[in-house]
């Protein structure tokens, strides 16, 4: 039997994020998901609930130190005259110790929200950024 080997466990530290090709050092979490979308099917004489699966959804977050108005820069003006802009976002952890490297790139981002402004007393600014997409392309994977 093969020994587990902690090693080998992806620590996010080593983790990083590109917006449309720039690098946001100040990305403290990253998480983008696709979730199956579907409809419960039932038939006569049949107590199960089955599933019929219609398509996808992709949306995730980031969490980012308060160093930049990348956000603001990016959306503000744009959403006020209706417009929405589209992202390219590439992730990818990368932990020396373990098997690899992960790395998605995932396309047609729309940001779902954004701060105007937010602070705290004593405390470090960041803020969450949600967003969803229509594409995605896994780059890497651990082996």
């Amino acid at each position: 039997m093969a020994r587990n080997d902690s090693r080998k466990i992806v620590n996010g530290t080593y983790g990083r994020v590109w917006v449309d090709g720039e690098l946001w050092a100040e990305v403290d979490s990253f998480e983008a998901k696709v979730t199956i979308t579907s409809d419960d099917v039932n038939f006569a004489n049949d107590p199960a609930t089955y599933q019929k699966e219609l398509g996808w959804a992709g949306e995730g977050s980031m969490t980012i130190k308060k160093i930049h108005s990348r956000v603001q820069r990016k959306m503000a003006a744009d959403v006020k005259q209706g417009k929405y802009p589209r992202f390219s976002i590439v992730g990818k952890v990368e932990d020396p110790g373990a098997n690899g490297a992960e790395r998605v790139a995932i396309h047609d981002v729309t940001i779902s929200e954004f701060m105007l402004l937010k602070f705290e007393l004593k405390t470090t600014g960041s803020e969450e950024i949600p967003f969803k997409f229509s594409d995605y392309e896994m780059i890497d994977m651990l082996s």
